[in-house]
C-alpha cells in the first residue's frame, strides 16, 4: 500500500497521516471506507491551508492488492464468459428440448436432456480436475466402488466445504452418472443464473425449508423419480446447512441441552427430509451412499474462488454403502439410524484428524478423465470463432457504443460470477443463538428447533 507517515502535533502523537501539496496539509482524521481485504480505501477529513480550513475527501489505493485483484480478474472473467455464454447455449437448448419433446416423451426428455446438461456441469469437472488440480481421494470397499453408477441411489453427505456438491458431481462423472446426479436444494438455488435454470430443467428438487410446503413437493419429486430411464443419484444434506464454527457451536450448545450426543465435527442431521425421501424411495432405489467428506490438515480448504484462481487442495472422501432394504420400518426407527450415522460419521471424522486419511477403507483409483477437458476445449475454440466472426460481422469495436456495449457485458459477466462465488461461500450466514431448552429427551428432537439453532 502507498502509505502516508504518521505526524506530531501539539505535543501529542495523532494517528494521522500528512501528504504536503505545496502549502497545504492534509490531515486524515477517520476511515470513509476500508477493509483489510479491500484494495481501495476512501478518507475523509480537513485540508488546512495558511489562509483557510476546508474538508476534504482523498482516495487511496492498495496497489498490491489491487495487482492482485487485476489478476484474478483476468482469469476468473474468461472463465465466466465461457462458463455464462455456453451455459446459456444449454439453457436454450434445454428449454427447446423441455417444451417440444418433455411433453409427447418425458423419458426421450431426460435422455437428451442428460447429455446436454452435462456440456455445462462438465465444465465445473474440468474447474477441479485439469484447472485448479484438485485432488479428489475416495475411500472404500472394491463392491460399492464397482456398483456406483449401476444403480439408483440414495446418497447422504455431510456439509463439510463449500465445494462438496462440486465433489459430488467429480464422483458421479467417474461413475458415469453426472448428467442423472440430482439433489435436494433451497429454492433460492434454481434462480442462480445459468447453473440454477439448468438444474431445474434437470429435475433437482427444491424446498423451501418450510416443512407443511415441502413435505408434499419432496413426495411428488421423488414419485417422478420412478421412471427414471437411467441410474439417478439423489443427494440429500440432511445437516440442512454447510458446516460453520459458529454452526457447530450452536449445534453443540443444543445437543448438550437435550440430551443428544454432542457433535465435534458434523451438524445434527434434520431427520424429517430423510425419513420421507426413504419412505418413497424404498420401493425402487436400492441403495444409500453414505459419504463422508474430509479435507487433510495439510490442505487449504478449497473454495470456489480458490478454484477460478488454480490454487490446488485435497480432499478425502469415504463412502459406505447401505442397503435399502436393511433400514427399519418405522419412521422413528429410521430417524434415529439417520442420526446413529451422523454419530459414527462424526468419529470417523476423529480418527481422520489423527491420521489425515480415511486408512481403514481401500483408496481406490479414480483417475483424472480426459472427457472434461475435451468439452471445455472445444467449448472454448467454438466461442472464439464465433465471437471473432461476429466482431468482424458487426465492427462492435469500432465504435464507443459497441465498446461501451462489450465493457457492460465483461461487468456483467464479473457480477455474475461474483454471485456464484458468493452463493457457494459458508462463512456469510451469522451465528446461531440457542436458547436454553425447557425439557431434556432421550433422542427426539425437533428438526424446527434444530433448524432454528444451525441455520
Amino acid at each position: 500500500m502507498v502509505y502516508l507517515r504518521f505526524w506530531s502535533f501539539g505535543g501529542f502523537d495523532l494517528p494521522l497521516s500528512e501528504v504536503g501539496f505545496g502549502q497545504s496539509t492534509m490531515f486524515l482524521l477517520d476511515w470513509f471506507y476500508g477493509v483489510s481485504h479491500r484494495w481501495v480505501y476512501v478518507f475523509y477529513g480537513i485540508e488546512l491551508d495558511d489562509s483557510f480550513i476546508s474538508l476534504g475527501v482523498w482516495v487511496v489505493v492498495d496497489l498490491r492488492r489491487a495487482a492482485m485483484a487485476f489478476a484474478a480478474a483476468a482469469v476468473v472473467v474468461p472463465l465466466g464468459l465461457l462458463f455464462i455464454v455456453s451455459g446459456l447455449i444449454v439453457n436454450v437448448i434445454q428449454a427447446i428440448c423441455f417444451v417440444l419433446i418433455r411433453p409427447l416423451s418425458k423419458t426421450t426428455y431426460r435422455r437428451i436432456n442428460r447429455v446436454v446438461a452435462e456440456l455445462l456441469w462438465l465444465q465445473l469437472v474440468w474447474l477441479i480436475d485439469w484447472w485448479a488440480g484438485v485432488k479428489v481421494r475416495v475411500y472404500t470397499d472394491r463392491e460399492t466402488f464397482h456398483s456406483m453408477g449401476k444403480e439408483h441411489a440414495l446418497v447422504i453427505c455431510n456439509h463439510k466445504s463449500d465445494i462438496d456438491w462440486l465433489v459430488g458431481w467429480v464422483l458421479a462423472q467417474r461413475s458415469g452418472c453426472l448428467g442423472s446426479t440430482l439433489a435436494v436444494m433451497k429454492k433460492s438455488s434454481k434462480l442462480l443464473p445459468v447453473i440454477g435454470w439448468s438444474m431445474w430443467f434437470s429435475e433437482y428438487l427444491f424446498l423451501e425449508r418450510n416443512w407443511a410446503k415441502d413435505e408434499s413437493t419432496l413426495k411428488l419429486g421423488i414419485q417422478r423419480l420412478r421412471d427414471y430411464p437411467l441410474p439417478f443419484w439423489l443427494a440429500l444434506f440432511v445437516e440442512g446447512t454447510r458446516f460453520t464454527q459458529a454452526k457447530l457451536l450452536a449445534a453443540q450448545e443444543y445437543a448438550t441441552s437435550t440430551g443428544l450426543p454432542v457433535p465435534r465435527n458434523v451438524l445434527i442431521p434434520r431427520t424429517k427430509g430423510f425419513v420421507s425421501a426413504v419412505s418413497h424411495m424404498r420401493s425402487f432405489v436400492p441403495a444409500i451412499y453414505d459419504i463422508t467428506v474430509a479435507i487433510p490438515k495439510t490442505s487449504p480448504p478449497p473454495t470456489m474462488l480458490r478454484l477460478f484462481k488454480g490454487q490446488p487442495s485435497v480432499m478425502n472422501v469415504h463412502i459406505k454403502r447401505h442397503e435399502m432394504k436393511d433400514l427399519p420400518e418405522s419412521d422413528d426407527a429410521v430417524a434415529q439410524w439417520c442420526r446413529d450415522r451422523f454419530v459414527a460419521k462424526d468419529a470417523l471424522l476423529d480418527k481422520h484428524i489423527a491420521k489425515d486419511t480415511f486408512s481403514d477403507e481401500e483408496l481406490q483409483d479414480t483417475g483424472r478423465p480426459i472427457k472434461s477437458l475435451v468439452v471445455v476445449v472445444s467449448w472454448a475454440c467454438l466461442l472464439v470463432f464465433g465471437a471473432l466472426k461476429f466482431l468482424q460481422w458487426s465492427s462492435l469495436l469500432s465504435t464507443w457504443k459497441g465498446i461501451a456495449i462489450s465493457a457492460f457485458a465483461l461487468a456483467l459477466v464479473t457480477v455474475l460470477m461474483h454471485i456464484l462465488i458468493l452463493f457457494s461461500q459458508s462463512e456469510r450466514s451469522t451465528p446461531a443463538k440457542v436458547a436454553p431448552a425447557k425439557h431434556k429427551n432421550s433422542g427426539e428432537s425437533s428438526d424446527s428447533a434444530i433448524q432454528d439453532k444451525q441455520h
